[in-house]
């Protein structure tokens, strides 16, 4: 079985360059979603060439700029923190492109990526295109940043969205699963979470399983960590004292969210 959580570490790709996560299909185990976070500094550049991937570029803190081609967006990015609680600026970049990152100050870029041979326009997805929902009551509240959902036609197969969850509640609860290509019921979508949270020094925990517990993993999931999710249920706690935030990366052959809740657990859904 691959290891669900990932840790974050420093891996220098240039002199203004760090990579602190990348996440692979051939080496952990998924099928439609890769992901890489990179801490740029001034002076920071960073270029890739997409063959077969499309990918969205996140700007989780600072500003930078993206160039694809003869298109350039220039000083884009909302925010110093993610714990500002305003949605960012991405850019949609489809496979065959290349796109350089540079940037005059300290940035954090997450990349989601999925297997893609469409060609697509390229789009600056601005904080303003963002659609904010407040979901959930009593201790299920979570504020959702969608930055590409299932209904956006920027991508083929990718969906991307944020979302912050208040101290001592739940998120991606009653847990839901979408692991079954069965359509109109249940879609199969692979799923990653990168984690952050503040104070930095906190912590959250999250569970992945199946119905049939072959795979029933509960994880203590700390700053900057990444939690994949291959299939099943995976709902994420909160403590007390400490708010959380997650970056979801979805992907999976069709670009449709339709997820199943566990049924022991859906009644709270009913509550008054």
């Amino acid at each position: 079985m691959v290891e669900l959580k990932r840790r974050p570490y420093k891996k220098e790709l240039s002199e203004h360059v760090v990579e602190c996560h990348h996440v692979t299909r051939e080496a952990d185990g998924l099928r439609y979603i890769e992901m890489r976070v990179l801490n740029l500094s001034k002076d920071g550049i960073y270029t890739e060439e997409l063959t077969n991937l499309e990918a969205c570029i996140v700007v989780m803190t600072g500003k930078i700029d993206v160039t694809v081609g003869e298109e350039s967006f220039k000083q884009i990015g909302n925010r110093q923190d993610v714990f500002d609680r305003v949605p960012t600026d991405s850019v949609y970049v489809s496979s065959g492109k290349t796109f350089d990152i540079m940037t005059n100050e300290d940035a954090r870029v997450l990349i989601a990526y999925a297997p893609s041979n469409k060609s697509l326009p390229t789009a600056l997805i601005k904080a303003s295109d963002n659609t904010v929902e407040h979901r959930g009551k009593y201790q299920n509240k979570r504020t959702v940043h969608n930055i590409m959902d299932d209904q956006s036609p920027i991508s083929d197969k990718l969906i991307v969205v944020e979302v912050y969850t208040d101290s001592g509640n739940w998120s991606s609860y009653p847990p839901h699963k979408h692991d079954q290509n069965n359509l109109p019921h249940e879609s199969f979508l692979e799923e990653t979470y990168y984690h952050e949270m503040t104070p930095k020094h906190g912590f959250v925990f999250q569970r992945v399983y199946t119905d049939d517990r072959s795979l029933d993993e509960t994880m203590t999931v700390e700053h900057e960590n990444v939690v994949l999710v291959p299939k099943g249920y995976h709902p994420v706690s909160v403590p007390d004292g400490y708010d959380g935030y997650y970056l979801n990366i979805m992907a999976g052959p069709i670009k449709k969210w339709q997820f199943h809740n566990d049924k022991d657990h859906e009644w709270i859904l009913s509550r008054d």
